[in-house]
């Protein structure tokens, strides 16, 4: 019997970076040392980490037929209408078209309410951009991602001051994360207690694009091994502090 995957929804883009010197200041050209380009967006990414880390996975987007995309449009509800939930342990779902999202997230709950225990897919939701729209998502999923930038737009100083703060939003029984970059990572669950993970900084930093991806991606795959939130919280910090000291993600495992 097939592996059932790991699905991870959301949006992929092409990066084009560009490596100069050091930052260059308003109005000002600087040479650019290198450039290149590379596959980026959230869900992307945490599938691409997810695929290095061992994990059968799949990935749902819109795709365009060149370099070039004008106004694609998001997944819609009507799109994920035609994927097989049965082939899927876990799915992930990265903020972006929030009342669509909400019509694919209450499909999952649908199929889920049929389904023995063993058989439930378990869903994460990111929460990234301080967008009003995204923040009804907060009550859906049994993982909540929520990052920094949305922590602060509701006035948070620390991730554990967010999570005591944002908790009521989530739905019973969920839990709530959040990486506060080299301050590490908390979680907090049902039962109250705030889980820590310190960083794991790199000797030099390389390359932090992606890393809250790559954070993400690493707490799924833990959680779905079977491992405590406190092993998948570090765990994630561990991976997206070796992410930081390379050039995109090939050797983080």
């Amino acid at each position: 019997m097939e592996e059932k995957q790991i699905l991870c929804v959301g949006l992929v883009v092409l990066d084009i970076i560009s490596v100069v010197d050091k930052y260059p200041e308003e109005d000002t050209d600087r040479r650019c040392l290198s450039q290149r380009w590379q596959r980026g967006g959230n869900a992307s990414n945490s599938c691409t980490v997810l695929s290095l880390l061992g994990a059968p996975c799949a990935f749902m987007g819109s795709l365009a037929p060149g370099h070039v995309a004008e106004n694609l449009p998001d997944v819609s509800a009507k799109d994920f209408e035609k994927v097989d939930l049965t082939r899927f342990k876990w799915i992930h779902i990265e903020g972006r078209n929030a009342l669509e999202q909400v019509k694919m997230l209450q499909r999952i709950e649908q199929h889920n309410a049929r389904q023995p225990p063993e058989q439930k897919i378990q869903v994460s939701v990111e929460v990234e951009k301080p967008r009003e729209e995204l923040f009804q998502l907060f009550g859906y999923g049994d993982m909540v991602f929520v990052s920094k930038d949305v922590a602060k737009h509701f006035g948070f100083r620390s991730s554990a001051e967010a999570l005591r703060g944002l908790y009521g939003r989530v739905r019973k029984g969920a839990t709530l994360i959040c990486a506060w970059a080299e301050e590490g990572a908390d979680a907090l669950g049902p039962d109250g207690q705030l889980i820590h993970s310190d960083a794991f900084p790199p000797p030099r930093v390389v390359d932090t694009l992606g890393a809250g991806d790559t954070f993400n991606a690493s707490v799924i795959f833990s959680l779905s091994q079977g491992k405590s939130i406190q092993e998948a919280l570090r765990f994630g910090c561990q991976v997206a502090g070796k992410k930081c000291g390379l050039q995109g993600y090939d050797g983080i495992v």
